[in-house]
């Protein structure tokens, strides 16, 4: 009986997945990489946006993404990945860590964002840089030196590495799980559509790894 129970509860598994599956497509709507972020496997699914301060879509989005992650449950955690293509956009990289590893509040990025697209100053330089974070407080020198410390340059080097790996060509860009890639197309609801469906097609293969795993219990114990 307990038997029959576990694999009625395995095909309902199988039939939700199907049906979340009907919904977007692998390699239209999203694209999986075979070469993945390591992710920590601890039942959070990870989904992390890959983003440029300097880029417009990107602020227009801000609004977006942070409204989605604060409606998401426990096990969902939004993470942020500065892109690092170019020599501008590793400084402004290293601006968004620098932030981070100050721990500023997180109306700073918001307030990155506001200077360059409201008020024409793209911090360009250290120097440019210094100068706006010493608006909330941060000493120029001190500014200067998480900018050249190790720990963020390695975050740098990390995200440049990540971007080759997961071949992120535009932003902004979401990757749920380190390996599904959803780019930004159409509106930016319909983009935070298919991150939902990736989120929850995570999660029911998370769902049929654990019901495979306590149907082979149940009948090694039977």
């Amino acid at each position: 009986m307990k038997n029959t129970k576990n694999k009625i509860g395995l095909i309902f598994i199988l039939l939700f997945t199907v049906s979340v599956n009907a919904e977007y497509r692998l390699g239209v709507d999203y694209v999986m990489v075979s070469n993945p972020m390591p992710v920590k496997q601890d039942g959070v699914v990870e989904v992390m946006e890959s983003f440029w301060y300097g880029c417009n879509a990107c602020y227009s989005f801000e609004s977006s993404i942070n409204a989605w992650a604060d409606s998401q449950a426990d096990d969902v955690k939004l993470t942020k990945m500065p892109i690092t293509w170019g020599g501008i956009h590793q400084l402004h990289a290293a601006l968004y860590y620098t932030i981070e590893s100050l721990k500023l509040d997180p109306s700073t990025h918001a307030a990155v964002f506001v200077t360059i697209h409201k008020e024409g100053n793209f911090l360009q330089s250290p120097k440019a840089i210094k100068e706006f974070l010493e608006k909330f407080g941060v000493a120029p020198e001190l500014t200067e030196q998480y900018l050249n410390s190790f720990t963020v340059k390695q975050k740098v080097n990390r995200g440049i590495k990540y971007a080759r790996q997961l071949k992120i060509d535009g932003v902004p860009t979401m990757i749920v799980d380190g390996k599904y890639v959803v780019k930004s197309k159409g509106s930016f609801g319909d983009m935070l559509k298919v991150v939902d469906h990736v989120v929850e097609l995570v999660e029911t293969r998370v769902a049929e790894i654990k019901a495979a795993q306590a149907a082979d219990v149940c009948e090694k114990a039977s």
